[in-house]
């Protein structure tokens, strides 16, 4: 490269810290609301009592790995009911959808766990550091005792935080007050230490360090959300024709008086500058978690928390102007607003194709979950036929097939079941170990029963390729059948 030319443009920009300022007002309390319930739902549930009856863990929600099931309270969710969870996953991602379109990303500013953390972690700083001002100042100066103290303590309260987070999710997974005591006494697996530490570790760095980054340049959803969005979205949006052009008020009506007095005297008349309500205070950008400037209008970092509103009406009521500059609006409001006419209301941005269309599908597939759920039986079986060999001939020249027939019991105690087989051919059928045809099943478990089906020599099922069965189970206790459609395979001609 010559001296002569230009060298590349440097791309990266450090990341700038964002130290919001405290504020009040109705969407301020409404965050702190919803932290205190999510947090206390997050941090206490695992300690929630169920009693399931002898023999099945009375956590009221428990994730067990190891016997590969999942409790809500009365639900209990086996293996093979998987759909149950990825159709809650599915009313997630349209109950997002619905949020997103008639609200705008009302679950990023509100409910989402980074948010969530970003907050109280926020707040840790700003009762240790001071508020916005102090803590740039701290971050200005030099490294000195008192520096090293207020950062110590932030740090340590933040990591108290982030072990108490990572703590609360593996307690989902086994018996809380069990596990708590084996992680105290270090007796806990190794998977359970580990899980605590990276789940500190994401807590620590993603709430205390990044904040904003992980929204910004992490998490999909701020480049998705253009698609679930429209003209009639209600989101935060600043009145630009009501609050431009923006000044400092008390200064420029001076510097108008100043020249309209100095016109008069020259025998012209000058019309004072109409200023809009904005007085540039800047009250809006500094209280912004995102450090954005919301009058530039919607941008991929604005997250709907609605703190700007907060502020602005602050100043507007200091100032004597009415509220709204900032406020939740959509963009067909705007013409409205700009020409003059009534504004829309609010329930025909809500109510609208779209979030109809989301709703009708939200509602179906919760419908549905509930349908499946109240009808499953308690009773189910799979049937899978040995097929190594496909059949035996015994020394009688009877013909005899195997399966393998898996029995649920979904109750909280033993239950004796009957096998049974109905064919239009001649069968019989014996449970391996039982000499009554009665299968002890245990407790909400499952077993797997070995049954043979035999045919007489010289019978059609003997000689026939295929002879359709049914294999029934009956639970004798409570009357309640099972049925499952399998062959018997003979000697083929």
């Amino acid at each position: 490269m010559s001296s002569t030319e230009t060298p590349p443009p440097n791309l990266y920009a450090a990341r700038e810290p964002i130290f919001p300022k405290r504020v009040s007002g109705r969407f301020r309390n409404l965050k702190w609301l919803i932290m205190l319930v999510t947090l206390g739902i997050y941090y206490v549930t695992p300690w929630l009592r169920w009693d399931r009856g002898p023999g099945l863990p009375d956590q009221a929600v428990l994730v067990d790995l190891a016997n590969r099931r999942f409790f809500f309270f009365w639900i209990e969710i086996w293996p093979h009911e998987f759909y149950f969870v990825a159709g809650l996953l599915i009313m997630a991602g349209l109950g997002l959808f619905l949020f997103t379109s008639a609200l705008g990303r009302v679950w990023c500013g509100y409910t989402c766990p980074q948010t969530v953390w970003t907050d109280l972690f926020i707040l840790v700083e700003r009762w240790i550091e001071g508020d916005r001002n102090a803590r740039i100042r701290l971050l200005r100066q030099k490294w000195d005792a008192r520096k090293a103290r207020l950062r110590i303590t932030k740090w340590v309260v933040w990591m108290l935080i982030a072990v108490a987070t990572g703590g609360a999710w593996v307690f989902y997974f086994a018996d809380a007050p069990t596990l708590l005591v084996d992680l105290v006494t270090f007796n806990a697996h190794p998977v359970a230490y580990s899980t605590v530490a990276l789940l500190t570790a994401t807590t620590f760095v993603f709430g205390g360090l990044m904040r904003e980054q992980v929204c910004i340049y992490a998490c999909p959803w701020p480049r998705i959300q253009a698609a679930m969005m429209d003209e009639d979205t209600i989101t935060v949006a600043y009145r630009s024709w009501r609050g431009e052009p923006r000044g400092k008020h008390r200064r420029q009506h001076e510097k108008v008086a100043a020249e309209t007095r100095t016109a008069t005297a020259g025998g012209q008349a000058t019309a004072p500058t109409d200023l809009g309500d904005c007085i540039d205070c800047n009250a809006c950008v500094n209280v912004c978690p995102m450090g954005i400037d919301i009058r530039d209008g919607q941008q991929l970092e604005c997250i709907t928390c609605a703190l700007c509103i907060d502020a602005c009406d602050e100043i507007m009521d200091k100032i004597g102007k009415p509220r709204g500059l900032i406020s939740y609006m959509a963009l067909t409001d705007e013409e409205h607003e700009r020409s003059g006419e009534p504004k829309i209301p609010v329930w025909k941005h809500i109510f609208r194709a779209r979030t109809i269309l989301y709703t009708v599908l939200w509602a179906a597939v919760g419908v549905g979950l509930m349908v499946a759920l109240f009808i499953r039986p308690d009773l189910s079986i799979t049937v899978a036929p040995v097929r190594n060999p496909v059949f035996i001939t015994l020394s009688d020249g009877t013909i005899r097939n195997t399966y393998d027939v898996r029995l649920r019991n979904k109750y909280g105690e033993d239950r004796p079941y009957e096998i049974t087989i109905t064919s239009d051919a001649m069968l019989s059928v014996e449970a391996e170990g039982s000499d009554d045809g009665l299968v002890m099943v245990p407790a909400d478990s499952t077993k797997l029963q070995r049954v043979y089906v035999m045919a007489p020599p010289d019978s059609a099922a003997a000689s026939r390729a295929v002879t359709d069965l049914q294999i029934w189970v009956e639970d004798t206790i409570s009357g309640e059948r099972a049925v499952k459609d399998t062959v018997f395979n003979g000697k083929a001609d």
